[in-house]
């Protein structure tokens, strides 16, 4: 059998807006272990992680804290154009069409916003970094994105559209998440039932459980405590350890992703049950914290956003 071609390769970044972009440069630098790639006068503020995606994070001065976009990464440049009229007839407008990305990245962009109301972007040819050389005991920081979660009100629609319009395949459906992978991770996208649209969580990789650690161990040690975890998930059987941000968004530490091939079974929500009192494989998790499942419904999608880097959209 031959592999299955995936013509979006690989999450590359978020973009999300912030009431106080002073104060979130400052957790995601100095706390949750991104660098500064670029900083312009007033935002956005580019950080990457260890690995070499150009970055990662995309902090934009907002009214509100918001979801404003999330790059893929195609794998080739003549998967642009197809991806474009397959988001199309999947029901998402174009809102750029494939043309010269004028953010600092660079390489060629598509901008697409899907039926559910979130803007997409997919890149090829985008800059990358020298990867950072791994300090596994003195700063433990992650490498890149792991994956994002969406709230939807409608799941299975929009788990149709991504497999659609960008090739993904549905790996796991829960009760009330729908994992879909782009490459071998277990999954890239999460789409959670909810009663809104908008950003339930971002994930960022660590090297391994011993990052996930001692990295959870430095946002104690900065005053922000673990909002939930740190456990070892069903689907994906992936470490988390999840926190909240200064600003109300809720972000995740995780290792391990689990690896899969076109061989890998789905399976539903029947076998995704956990014994009474039980949320996580390692059974000691605690019951995730109200005010963290609060954080999760309270982030929507922007509007406008501007290619990284640029402010004059």
């Amino acid at each position: 059998m031959t592999p299955k071609r995936f013509p979006v390769a690989a999450l590359r970044s978020v973009d999300i807006a912030t009431p106080d972009l002073t104060r979130s440069e400052a957790f995601y630098r100095d706390t949750w272990g991104l660098d500064i790639v670029e900083r312009a006068d007033g935002g956005p503020v580019l950080l990457a992680a260890s690995g070499a995606d150009h970055h990662v994070l995309a902090l934009h001065p907002g009214e509100r804290p918001a979801l404003l976009s999330m790059t893929f990464r195609a794998a080739e440049a003549a998967d642009l154009a197809p991806i474009a009229g397959a988001a199309v007839a999947a029901g998402a407008t174009v809102l750029q069409a494939p043309g010269p990305n004028r953010g600092p990245d660079g390489g060629t962009a598509l901008v697409l916003r899907e039926p559910q109301g979130s803007t997409i972007r997919v890149v090829h040819g985008d800059r990358r970094r020298a990867e950072a050389p791994r300090d596994p005991v003195g700063r433990p920081v992650p490498s890149r994105l792991a994956h994002v979660n969406i709230n939807s009100r409608d799941v299975d629609a929009l788990a149709r559209f991504y497999e659609a319009a960008f090739g993904f395949r549905l790996t796991d459906r829960s009760k009330m998440m729908a994992f879909l992978r782009t490459n071998a991770d277990h999954h890239a996208v999460v789409l959670a039932e909810a009663p809104v649209d908008g950003l339930n969580h971002i994930a960022f990789l660590m090297p391994d459980l011993e990052s996930v650690m001692r990295g959870a161990g430095r946002l104690v040690d900065h005053g922000i405590p673990i909002g939930w975890g740190v456990g070892r998930h069903g689907p994906g059987d992936n470490v988390f350890a999840y926190f909240v941000d200064p600003t109300g968004v809720v972000v995740e530490y995780t290792a391990e992703v689990l690896q899969v091939d076109d061989g890998y079974r789905v399976r539903g929500p029947s076998e995704w049950i956990w014994p009474p009192g039980r949320t996580d494989h390692w059974g000691i998790a605690p019951p995730k914290p109200d005010h963290v499942k609060a954080a999760q419904l309270a982030i929507p999608f922007g509007r406008g956003v501007p290619p990284p880097g640029r402010t004059d959209a």
